[in-house]
């Protein structure tokens, strides 16, 4: 039903005209208009009919990651096939998809090695850091009515019809990236895992460390909101800062052993070190935050680099076969993260949304922007 009615919508003409959130400067990201994107042959055109704004994209409305003047800011799309290129095979026009937030090519030499995340396509080594980040980064991004998908055969996936768009509204990325940390920790069946901030991908984080067979899950936040949302994604323990000290709570939570893997998903040099400083010797530290600033190591939490503790940083996995896997543990129900969506607006209200999400009032955690 849903499908059918977004897709009687007229089709973009090759000289329309779409409205886009543009990053202008530093402070200022507005909605505009903008030509609907042209595609090559391995691409599609996809309608966005819901996205989302991510802690990324306030990095760079607030200029602590550089884009392009003019560039269409949002790398989170579901929506309908509206074009596919000459070359695309296996899917139609008018079928429901969603987007990885990474798009890699699938075909360089980093895909080919697992890390589709360091997609290098076109470089002589076929390696880039980030390079599988393009929406909202490289190309235009989906805070749009329309976006390009490039490399479509890798980077499409059907979204089954028991599926709304909330519902899978958050694998493009949080969940994902989330994910991706507790993997990166290698949890195992009955570690102990502390998780520093509960923020979206903090909680994506806290959820997949429990599906991963974490059976003490210890969280660091102070919101309120999100503590309460943190225990219903599987916290056991949860530590507000700003009544104790984290570190200390943790080490004497765990008999001064620490825990197995500390997940950090904020990005600043406090939650970095505490995350160091909470790990047992030969533990794991996965790292998720985007750091806009050195990060320093201490020597005693490093036990002088002699400890054999891991430190694993991430980008989120891309790529079709990781969105079908995300929306494959959404259908199964063993994890619902719909309440993360707190806000609902309308493309043409994107600004009043980054104003919200920008400044956490009102107990936002994440915002539905609809077309």
């Amino acid at each position: 039903m849903e499908a059918t009615t977004l897709a009687s919508k007229p089709k973009a003409g090759k000289t329309s005209k779409m409205k886009a959130a543009i990053f202008v400067e530093k402070g200022r990201i507005v909605l505009d208009d903008k030509p609907v994107p042209d595609i090559g042959p391995g691409d599609a055109l996809i309608r966005v009919t819901t996205t989302t704004i991510c802690g990324t994209d306030v990095h760079i409305l607030k200029g602590e990651y550089p884009v392009a003047k003019g560039l269409t800011i949002g790398h989170e799309p579901v929506g309908i096939i509206e074009k596919l290129g000459s070359e695309v095979r296996g899917f139609q026009e008018g079928q429901r998809v969603i987007a990885g937030a990474i798009t890699p090519s699938g075909w360089s030499n980093a895909c080919l090695c697992g890390f589709c995340s360091q997609d290098g396509a076109g470089t002589k080594h076929g390696w880039q850091a980030i390079g599988g980040w393009k929406f909202g980064n490289t190309i235009d991004g989906c805070q749009a009515e329309f976006v390009r998908v490039p490399d479509a055969m890798a980077n499409l996936a059907p979204i089954d019809d028991s599926l709304t768009d909330e519902e899978v509204l958050m694998c493009p990325d949080i969940m994902s990236t989330g994910f991706a940390g507790a993997e990166n920790g290698g949890i195992r069946i009955g570690d102990t895992v502390a998780v520093f901030a509960q923020g979206p991908i903090g909680l994506c984080a806290t959820a997949g460390a429990k599906l991963l067979g974490a059976t003490r899950i210890i969280t660091v936040d102070a919101v309120a909101a999100r503590m309460s949302m943190s225990r219903q994604l599987g916290a056991d323990e949860v530590i507000n800062f700003r009544e104790a000290n984290p570190v200390e709570a943790i080490m004497d939570l765990t008999d001064g052993r620490g825990v197995d893997v500390a997940i950090e998903a904020l990005g600043t040099q406090a939650t970095f070190e505490a995350a160091l400083r909470v790990i047992r010797p030969g533990g794991t530290l996965s790292s998720l935050g985007v750091y806009s600033g050195d990060l320093k190591i201490p020597l005693d939490a490093y036990a002088a680099g002699l400890g054999e503790k891991t430190i694993k940083t991430a980008l989120c996995p891309g790529g079709k076969e990781r969105m079908r896997r995300m929306m494959s543990v959404i259908a199964s129900r063993r994890v619902d993260l719909k309440p993360l969506v707190t806000h609902r607006f309308k493309l043409d209200d994107i600004e009043a949304a980054y104003d919200l999400f920008a400044n956490q009032r009102d107990g936002v955690l994440k915002v539905a922007i609809t077309a």
